[in-house]
């Protein structure tokens, strides 16, 4: 390719933390001696979901290989110091195992049962409590209309998305990784395969395979590639406030209304911080422009009918609170069934997709960096099978349905 203005082995478009994590495996597998060239259009990362993200992991899920694909995220974040240390220093990602808890009344009880029962089947630490058990560990908690709720006992929490991101980032450049920035605008395709990306200023790089980790530019850049996958990109708030009541060992409440809160930092003066949100209504979901603007666009009155009244119905102490700051971040979402697509493309096989991750995406970047770097490495997944999330289903139009996107 003589126009392009540089090459590599494999060049990743986008550099957060489902990006950096490629780039940190490619570049430690043993297997692996080539070039990778990381495409990241806004170094400050100001405006992607790694950033704005309320940053927390799960093994609740409904679906197999959602939580086994978090068994291996808590295990990498527990041990993230081994992992991606630089120069002898140990980065630290503050991660706080306070658990979920998903309740529910009678309409919600089958279903968490069903989860619960193949969690346990696939090692995680989640713990099936009826009512009298809930009001028994959590105090604080109105289970006037439920029967039953799932908890996680270990494996589960929250932890800073930001320090995770730079991470990845550090310890891949370290490892030889070279980071660029840049806008690709498309891939460059010749007999049905990528052979370079070009990128907005008209320069090209050359490449043998392309990884596209491009979040909320996902769907738009795969079309330039004739790769059709359904992800829009769909504005979420958190929200924070400080409570002043007790709501001691509080986990992360995911209330039968969708609404969900959590703690955040240490008590202080004026109480407990927490933040908290919900998915919209469909009336209400709205498409996330990717401005400054954008992320400080929030509707206060969304908090006050769907997030803060159905969490002080479930938590009283939340009646009285001190509404703080709150922003605005996308969802990646991937619209046939609400989770990520992965592995190489179905009729482009040196294009691997990492779009579509539904709010998932933070939790799922150890596993997913580990699998695509494999794949590409060997032609196939060696330490995690992830092919029930492959293209092909988005192609055959058969869904791997998510029951627990929050």
């Amino acid at each position: 390719m003589s126009s392009a203005s540089a090459s590599a082995d494999i060049v990743i478009v986008g550099g957060a933390a489902i990006g950096s994590s490629v780039a940190y495996h490619l570049a430690s597998d043993p297997g692996f001696k080539g070039k990778v060239i990381v495409v990241e259009k806004d170094p400050t990362y100001r405006l992607s979901a790694s950033a704005l993200s309320a940053a927390s992991i799960r093994q609740q899920f409904s679906s197999a290989v959602n939580i086994r694909v978090s068994l291996f995220g808590i295990e990498f974040l527990r041990n993230i110091a081994q992992h991606l240390p630089v120069d002898g220093e140990a980065p630290s990602i503050d991660l706080h195992e306070g658990g979920y808890l998903y309740v529910a009344g009678d309409e919600g009880r089958k279903v968490l049962e069903q989860n619960q029962k193949l969690q346990q089947q696939e090692g995680a630490d989640v713990a099936l409590y009826a009512a009298e058990m809930l009001r028994s560990k959590f105090g604080w908690l109105n289970t006037s209309d439920l029967l039953c709720g799932t908890y996680g006992v270990s494996g589960e929490g929250w932890f800073d998305g930001w320090a995770l991101l730079q991470a990845f980032r550090k310890k891949a450049r370290s490892l030889g990784v070279e980071y660029r920035q840049g806008e690709v605008v498309g891939y460059v395709v010749e007999g049905g395969r990528v052979t370079g990306v070009e990128l907005s200023d008209g320069s090209r790089i050359a490449c043998a395979a392309a990884v596209n980790a491009s979040g909320t530019h996902g769907a738009r850049l795969a079309a330039t590639a004739g790769v059709a996958i359904p992800v829009k990109s769909m504005k979420r708030f958190v929200f924070s406030f400080t409570c002043k009541g007790e709501v001691d060992n509080c986990p992360l409440l995911i209330d039968t209304s969708g609404a969900y809160v959590r703690p955040e930092g240490k008590r202080g003066n004026e109480g407990q911080m927490f933040i908290c949100g919900a998915s919209p209504p469909e009336e209400l979901d709205r498409e996330w422009v990717e401005t400054d603007a954008d992320v400080e666009d929030v509707d206060w009155s969304f908090f006050e009918e769907y997030v803060w009244a159905p969490l002080a119905h479930r938590v009283p102490a939340f009646e009285a609170i001190k509404p703080g700051r709150a922003w605005a971040g996308p969802y990646d979402m991937n619209g046939l069934d609400g989770n990520a697509i992965l592995g190489p493309a179905v009729g482009v096989p040196n294009l691997y997709l990492a779009n579509g991750f539904s709010g998932h995406g933070l939790q799922q970047s150890p596993a997913v960096g580990r699998g695509l770097a494999e794949h590409i490495v060997n032609g196939r997944y060696l330490s995690l099978d992830l092919a029930d999330l492959g293209h092909e289903r988005i192609v055959a139009g058969t869904p791997l349905r998510e029951a627990n996107i929050i």
